[in-house]
């Protein structure tokens, strides 16, 4: 067994900056983060030029990257595409998402993820729908939106997808079936739901683990009437993902979310990127329907917004420069909170002895100068 200590940059390690020091990396693990005065003069290295060196993204909303949408394609190769994509801007953990569509499709999407499992930075899937509601569809297909019911959580729980993320409407999906899907192992988060706040506390009760994008396409929070935004805010079980790119949630917004959140859960951030993010085409489509970027915003001809143009390193520049967070924070925004919300924060997340070694090494800007996953670079 061959270590190699990676020295150079600043490091975070997921709670506290150490200066000087390295990261010890072997087989894929790290050995540890030790004193730079302690390593031997025979030591392989790996000499990396200042910045920081940080533990990699974990993005658990990804619709595509690279000119690549994985609902137009549920394959391997769109997958491992829409991977490397996303791996050039820091994200060594993601987990593909299937949107609302036919049910041969999620099919497909399945045996896709579970083909292609462990490879760049594949680590499970997300299906955001297709149980919500058609009232806060957003840029969902209507006609394909339904109820969930038994038969459905059956075909969930033999999926064989070990990080299993279901977003489901709370008055889609009964407190009875989000339970059995909590306790199979399924992930629960509430999104594209009209719920009231009772509802949305029953079903976070019986086992719902996070909200999807707060704030988009949901109950709003009123006075009277707290939604399944004041749900998300109030219920410390639930996790909550944000869109940081400055057009799907207002600035001030955010700041007031982050204030208010009960713990344990925290916010944390998605990209729910689009096929435009990392490529130059301003156009897709999205069942059928035409999606353009156009300053960075991506909508359908009505106007609807059409998932995001964003990247896990805009994301994190984003929360530091707009929302007043500390870096330290943001960057644990954009890896050990997904990471526990997904439950993967025994290997993902942090810098540390016996966790993946998966690190990000940021440079001016906080642009990804490389990115490393199981201490090989792959960006």
């Amino acid at each position: 067994m061959t270590i190699k200590a990676f020295t150079g940059p600043r490091i975070f390690n997921g709670t506290a900056f150490l200066d000087d020091h390295a990261v010890l990396v072997a087989d894929g693990k790290i050995r540890d983060v030790v004193p730079c005065a302690s390593l031997s003069r025979d030591m392989p290295s790996v000499e990396l030029s200042g910045g920081l060196l940080v533990p990699g993204f974990v993005d658990v909303q990804v619709n595509g990257g690279g000119g690549i949408l994985f609902n137009d394609s549920p394959d391997p190769q769109s997958l491992i595409g829409m991977a490397k994509a996303h791996a050039r801007y820091g994200t060594t953990a993601m987990l593909p998402t299937y949107i609302t569509d036919r049910p041969e499709g999620m099919s497909a999407a399945i045996a896709a993820a579970k083909q292609v499992m462990g490879q760049v930075s594949i680590v499970g899937l997300h299906l955001e729908g297709p149980f919500l509601s058609k009232t806060r569809k957003g840029a969902h297909d209507a006609q394909l939106i339904r109820s969930l019911d038994d038969s459905d959580v059956d075909m969930l729980l033999d999926s064989g997808i070990e990080n299993l993320l279901l977003t489901v409407a709370a008055e889609n999906a009964s407190p009875r079936l989000i339970e059995r899907l909590s306790k199979g192992g399924v992930t629960v988060s509430l999104g594209h739901s009209d719920a009231d706040f009772d509802v949305a506390m029953a079903a976070a009760d019986a086992g719902a683990r996070g909200v999807t994008h707060l704030f988009n396409a949901m109950s709003q929070l009123q006075h009277r009437q707290p939604g399944l935004v004041g749900a998300a805010l109030e219920h410390g079980g639930l996790w909550c993902g944000i869109i940081p790119d400055g057009h799907h949630v207002h600035a001030s917004a955010l700041r007031i979310a982050l204030r208010a959140k009960s713990a344990p859960g925290r916010i944390f951030m998605v990209t729910d990127a689009m096929p435009t993010a990392g490529h130059d085409n301003d156009t897709f489509y999205l069942n059928g329907r035409k999606v353009t970027r156009q300053a960075g915003v991506l909508r359908l001809e009505d106007g609807t917004l059409a998932g995001s143009d964003l990247t896990m390193e805009q994301a994190v520049t984003y929360v530091t420069e707009h929302l007043e967070v500390p870096l330290a924070e943001a960057l644990r925004m954009a890896s050990l909170y997904p990471a526990q919300f997904m439950r993967m924060d025994a290997k993902k997340g942090r810098l540390a002895k016996g966790y993946d070694a998966d690190f990000v090494h940021l440079g001016t800007g906080l642009k990804a100068l490389a990115t490393f996953i199981a201490g090989a670079v792959v960006s």
